[in-house]
């Protein structure tokens, strides 16, 4: 079977389709821009976990605070990301590592903060009170009873917060610390538009979220066994 059947090949001095030759040629760059883009993703996770489970465990003791807090979020998610870099270029940079994961961590802040709560209220009544019975002081309570008993939710809003901020994290090329964005970019913006730097920054972006959830799917069935066995009841 010819080349040219399976990656067809532009007329007039066009590109093919994909080329082998070209990702070889850029491997190294290739798993660096991976490593950017796990690094950036990480990063703006970790700062929207720290942040949201503040928030919640203020939410959960002043209610008025929880509608503060969600409605404070849920302005700023709606924010373009574009719109969102540039308030902050004037103040931490173009090319600043903390431009781009700013404005990536408070977009996971609606989704944690509601799915920390609502994990925390559904824990069972009986337990709360039993626990109580046994000493246990609201803190205590907080720490080592609700919390880990609303992890399978809270390790869902961890899910879909990952996977979209995978997917931001690829709009952070614009201030050139854009990860596997870097290569949509490039694919785009060249003279002569080539269509395998579009395809590696837009498939491995997807395997990279397939992965990442997959990740925190299995962490979650492992951190907590009970609701495993909850489910198969």
């Amino acid at each position: 079977m010819r080349a040219s059947s399976v990656f067809p090949v532009p007329a007039q001095g066009g590109r093919p389709l994909f080329e082998w030759r070209w990702v070889d040629r850029n491997l190294d760059e290739i798993f660096e821009r991976l490593g950017e883009h796990v690094t950036l993703t990480a990063a703006a996770l970790a700062i929207g976990l720290v942040v949201s489970i503040g928030v919640s465990v203020v939410s959960l003791r002043r209610r008025w605070f929880y509608a503060l807090a969600l409605g404070t979020a849920g302005s700023l998610y709606v924010i373009p990301s574009l719109g969102a870099f540039a308030v902050l270029v004037p103040f931490t940079g173009l090319t600043s590592f903390t431009t781009a994961v700013i404005p990536l961590a408070t977009y996971t802040l609606l989704i944690l903060i509601r799915n920390i709560v609502t994990g925390v209220e559904q824990v069972p009544k009986e337990v709360r009170e039993a626990a109580i019975g046994m000493g246990f002081t609201r803190a205590r309570l907080l720490w080592q009873v609700e919390l880990p008993l609303a992890l399978p939710v809270v390790i869902a809003g961890l899910r879909v917060a990952a996977v979209t901020t995978i997917g931001l994290v690829t709009v952070t090329s614009m201030l050139g610390k854009g990860g596997l964005g870097y290569f949509i970019r490039n694919g785009i913006q060249t003279a002569t538009p080539n269509p395998t730097s579009i395809i590696v920054g837009v498939v491995l972006s997807v395997v990279l979220a397939v992965v990442v959830d997959l990740l925190l799917w299995l962490g979650g069935r492992a951190l907590a066994p009970w609701s495993r066995k909850a489910a198969s009841r």
